[in-house]
């Protein structure tokens, strides 16, 4: 499995406009081929009055499932090129459509690849891109006198505390990136000289989203 993989957090709009041909890129986070193929609809329902909505997807860490259309554009000039922008950019679980509004002058083959692929990458720049990244939440519980070790350590780390439960004893919810739970829980072990009790809780993703940590299930 994948350390992580970039993806949208938050989807966005960008324009061009190429000899009077207006290019809307609309970015969409997705998660499966279904929320692809509801975008692409919404987007066609949206425009209606539009000449072109083409569209391309990438869905899956590794890019199981991918999809493109020239919706009646010459064949290969506008979602394969979309397409290859989304994958050259290493982005997962993003669909996009670009809505093109005829303004009257021929592009010719390579002006429809330009345009479509400037498009896209206008919108890419409206859009929040975040790299997502595996992670385990682990609670761990000790006594009192054991807290301020525990804390310097994770603080040490670079492990987010989560939460908090102070009771007879505290119990701490905490963020460890996966490749490191099984060595990180042997750590804590052993910098409270085993005081502590363990519970493995569930995977998640987590990402760093404006200078926040943001948690994904």
């Amino acid at each position: 499995m994948p350390e992580g993989f970039k993806a949208v957090f938050s989807g966005g709009v960008g324009e061009i406009v190429e000899k009077k041909s207006r290019f809307i890129a609309t970015i969409r986070p997705v998660e499966t081929k279904e929320e692809a193929e509801e975008f692409f609809a919404e987007m066609k329902k949206k425009y209606w009055d539009a000449r072109h909505n083409c569209f391309a997807c990438v869905v899956g860490e590794k890019g199981e499932y991918v999809r493109s259309s020239d919706d009646g554009e010459p064949s290969g000039t506008a979602g394969k090129p979309m397409l290859e922008v989304l994958q050259k950019e290493e982005i997962c679980n993003v669909a996009v459509v670009v809505t093109r509004y005829f303004g009257g002058t021929l592009l010719g083959t390579g002006g429809l690849v330009r345009a479509y692929q400037q498009a896209v990458k206008e919108g890419l720049k409206e859009s929040i891109i975040v790299e997502k990244k595996h992670g385990r939440k682990l609670q761990a519980t000790c006594d009192y006198n054991e807290l301020g070790k525990l804390q310097y350590l994770l603080s040490q780390k670079g492990f987010p505390i989560l939460d908090s439960i102070y009771q007879e004893k505290v119990t701490l919810f905490i963020l460890l990136p996966k490749e490191q739970f099984e060595s990180s829980k042997k750590s804590i072990t052993e910098t409270l000289n085993g005081k502590v009790e363990f519970e493995d809780l569930e995977s998640v993703y987590y990402a760093e989203v404006l200078g926040k940590l943001r948690v994904f299930s």
